[in-house]
């Protein structure tokens, strides 16, 4: 389970994410093309200064009569164009059949005499021509066969028209994966020649060149080039990207402007039934305005370009920021960078298009970055939310809802496996349990149930008071202080929750009284040393408790407060750091059982008379001690029970070997 909650299993989700980027499926090119729509279309919108165009739409019909009209009208057009001062006509209006009206000649020997530039199709099935398609003809420096896109023939217009006409161009459209039109060839080939795209066939009669050249390198088509013009940049299939950022303004053939300024004036047809739309990635728009726009990128030289380095750096990219979002996973506030990585990754692809013309992705990039970060994340969230219920199972039953919320928000405070620290001990003993027990008889379920509600009355101050309850053992109960969380006044919290214990002691058995159940006495001990702390146990069941001979000694003290006729006993460490706060009395140098050492043990109180006992106490002088107690006794003291005791001692005189410490024979 562990291994599968690991952050480093969303290296796998990067693998997969980087091989699917390498292999490049439908849906990932799309997603990556539709970027590159974002990219492209963020350029402002300016009117074209170069390109004009006349629409044959419903009004034209309407005004003119039905289409097709007779080709000289086609003609009367044109010339009507050129005087409104065209710079170009560009007459996309494709006349494969022959004129119904036999006007063919007609618009022939007109085209003759001016320039006119018509549309051929390129297809994929037989073609009965008796003309050759036109081609101005083009210088090719390398191989372009293996690089262009090739149809089997080239469907030009009626046979006089196709001979009569001074210029042609390819208007095939060419959609990408998602059916948008994107990109165009400059370029087709078919039985062995090129032809080109009506742009550059265009561009060549604004430049006057009688031809064009094609520059081939091992990697495809580098540049077509029109020397009056200059090099076009291309791909290695000699597309190039469209710029939708220059508008032509349309005009309706029904209604000319009186001049266009010397522009070029692409005519098509937008009238009802006539021609469909193409799909681009600014929407739906007709044939001749897609050629218009690619025009307009070549004539301002606009170089929109996806660099031979694009998916190299891309898939680095992706693969050195997911690795680090992994690491970021560790930092409460890593979604801040991550999400600084995904905007920055935007401005810096905006940037590049703006200053470079460079098309470079970041779709793959979010995606991987997300899911990377997200898988991570996840794990993460899931280890800690396993870990905060570890923790509340593990200590929601002896730790005070407080502490466990900490423990929660920061589960680091809680080292596991054992550590050293310094802890005050607490155990306690119910005093009286026989006589309770006999007061029940054989009702074990009264028994039980009284015994709960002691415990549940005495747990409460210690769940109060920040201790951690460590266990019941029959009818004691044994908690510290300071772990699993820090509390620097440990020995005063301890001493706090004993005397919190012995009032709240006091009202239950006020309350069992009624109910004539015997009272319940009570003895503690409490300790402050250093001892191991932490989950002991085994594979199978674990306990967070604490060990060493401070512990022990707590244990031992808390069985000596009955002999010594007082409710609590402090060791040595804990008198010390509470004395400030609370009046301590020292009662004894003990060894326990089990021990050769004594320390010295201490209550809580005041005595004037207990430093002269101690005094003679120690010095072996007990017939005096015997009458420093007797006289506490007739004063009045906190401390009568201690002192009979301790005269019961002193009467039996003091042993030889006496050297200030009493060791005990009993628990």
């Amino acid at each position: 389970m562990k291994k599968l909650l690991s952050p480093w299993l969303a290296l796998l989700t990067l693998a997969l994410v980087v091989s699917i980027r390498v292999s490049d499926p439908t849906f990932v090119e799309s997603v990556r093309l539709r970027y590159f729509d974002t990219l492209i279309s963020s350029k402002p919108v300016v009117e074209s200064e170069n390109i004009a165009v006349v629409n044959i739409d419903d009004s034209t019909i309407e005004s003119i009569g039905q289409f097709p009209w007779p080709r000289d009208q086609y003609a009367n057009l044109i010339q009507n164009l050129y005087s409104r001062e065209a710079g170009l006509v560009v007459f996309n209006v494709f006349m494969p059949d022959q004129d119904r009206f036999n006007k063919d000649k007609n618009f022939a020997e007109f085209i003759s005499t001016v320039p006119v530039v018509l549309p051929q199709v390129a297809v994929n099935e037989p073609v009965k021509q008796n003309t050759k398609p036109f081609n101005p003809g083009v210088a090719v420096i390398g191989d372009a066969k293996d690089f262009t896109v090739d149809f089997d023939e080239i469907q030009p217009n009626t046979k006089v028209i196709n001979e009569s006409t001074q210029s042609a161009g390819i208007v095939n459209t060419f959609p990408e994966v998602d059916g948008v039109v994107r990109r165009v060839p400059t370029l087709v080939s078919s039985r062995g020649e090129l032809y080109p795209a009506i742009s550059i066939e265009t561009l060549r009669v604004i430049s006057g060149d009688p031809s064009f050249q094609v520059k081939v390198n091992d990697l495809g088509v580098e540049a077509v080039r029109i020397p009056k013009f200059g090099k076009i940049a291309t791909d290695p299939l000699s597309r190039i990207w469209i710029d939708w950022s220059h508008r032509p303004k349309q005009y309706s053939a029904a209604s000319l402007p009186e001049s266009f300024g010397g522009k070029v004036v692409i005519v098509g047809l937008t009238a009802r039934g006539l021609t469909n739309p193409v799909s681009t990635a600014i929407g739906e728009h007709y044939p001749h305005n897609l050629q218009s726009s690619v025009l307009d990128t070549l004539i301002t030289q606009t170089n929109i370009s996806r660099p031979d380095w694009a998916d190299g750096f891309e898939l680095l990219t992706i693969i050195v920021v997911s690795l680090l979002s992994i690491f970021l996973t560790k930092w409460k506030y890593g979604f801040i960078p991550v999400l600084s990585f995904i905007g920055g990754s935007y401005y810096g692809s905006l940037y590049l298009f703006e200053e470079f013309g460079y098309l470079v992705d970041i779709s793959a990039f979010i995606v991987s970055l997300f899911l990377v970060y997200a898988h991570s994340y996840t794990v993460k969230f899931i280890t800690e939310l396993n870990a905060k219920l570890q923790i509340k199972k593990q200590f929601g039953t002896y730790l005070s809802p407080a502490l466990v919320e900490k423990l929660q928000k920061n589960p680091e405070l809680l080292r596991l496996g054992g550590e050293s620290r310094q802890l005050s001990i607490m155990f306690t003993d119910v005093r009286g349990f026989t006589t309770i027990s006999e007061h029940y008889g054989e009702n074990v379920q009264g028994l039980t149930q009284i015994m709960n509600r002691y415990m549940t009355a005495m747990t409460a101050s210690i769940i109060k008071n920040n201790g951690t309850l460590d266990k019941y053992i029959g009818d004691a109960q044994m908690a510290f202080w300071n772990a699993p969380l820090d509390d620097p006044n440990h020995a005063k919290s301890a001493v706090k929750t004993a005397l919190e214990m012995m009032e709240k002691l006091d009202a239950f058995n006020e309350e069992i009284s009624q109910e004539g159940v015997p009272a319940f006495g009570m003895g503690l001990g409490i300790n402050t040393g250093t001892v191991v702390v932490g989950n002991m146990g085994s594979d199978q069941r674990f306990d967070y408790t604490c060990l060493g001979d401070h512990v022990n000694l707590a244990s031992r003290l808390e069985g000596q407060s009955k002999p010594y006729g007082v409710k609590i006993i402090l060791g040595p460490q804990t008198a010390e750091q509470v004395k400030d706060e609370y009046d301590v009395v020292e009662l004894d140098c003990i060894a326990v059982k089990g021990k050769t050492e004594g320390v010295k043990i201490y209550t809580l109180g005041k005595e004037e008379l207990q430093d002269n006992f101690l005094f003679l106490y120690y010095g072996g002088n007990w017939k005096q001690a015997i009458k420093i107690a007797e006289l506490a006794i007739k004063k009045g003291t906190c401390l009568e029970k201690y002192y009979k005791s301790m005269i019961d001692r002193l009467k039996e005189g003091c042993p030889k070997d006496w050297d200030g410490t009493f060791r005990a024979t009993s628990k």
